[in-house]
């Protein structure tokens, strides 16, 4: 299943995908998106062969798929649950590549992806959390019609700076009518 916005498509990851997906995730030690992806949390190397043996946790996985711009994978999409029997689910997503930052894939990926969410699952509503440091997450949210649900003050310490943690949602009654809206 392929979901496509132009020369931007989302996609279950395939074998293939593995040695390009470790690339981009662990081949630096320090790598530049990590500075925006939860840097309060260490960035842990995985060797290759360890992720290759661990790749059939992700290939063909309804909850992690790549990004693609003109079939060069620039990053991945996620959900976890929360709470799986009341249906809280959050997302996610990285572009590993800066090439692709501030460009609107971020928000266009994002759109496919919740997009599929609501309409694979009997979601009530889709969320994110990411840190008041990372600005433009927090846009990507506000773009999507998304509200600020939770503000946790000063919880999350990066270099020596407390930064709050921010929660943004959507429920699907809000998702279809901004939809609709997108689509005028």
């Amino acid at each position: 299943m392929v979901h496509t916005d132009q020369e931007l498509q989302i996609r279950p990851i395939t074998e293939a995908d593995i040695p390009i997906l470790w690339d981009l995730i662990y081949k630096d030690e320090s790598p530049e998106w990590k500075k925006w992806d939860a840097p309060y949390y260490d960035h842990v190397h995985v060797p290759y062969e360890q992720y290759w043996q661990d790749r059939l946790r992700i290939i063909e996985s309804p909850s992690f798929w790549v990004i693609e711009v003109n079939q060069h994978i620039i990053g991945i999409v996620s959900y976890y649950w929360e709470h799986e029997p009341s249906l809280w689910l959050e997302v996610g997503i990285v572009i590993y590549d800066p090439a692709y930052w501030s460009g609107g894939y971020g928000t266009r990926a994002l759109t496919l992806w919740i997009d599929h969410l609501f309409t694979a699952m009997p979601l009530v509503r889709v969320g994110f959390t990411t840190w008041s440091g990372n600005e433009r997450m927090i846009a990507v949210g506000y773009k999507l019609g998304m509200m600020l649900e939770a503000r946790l003050r000063k919880c999350r310490l990066y270099n020596g700076v407390y930064y709050d943690s921010i929660r943004m949602g959507i429920l699907r009654e809000e998702w279809n009518h901004h939809q609709m809206q997108s689509e005028v």
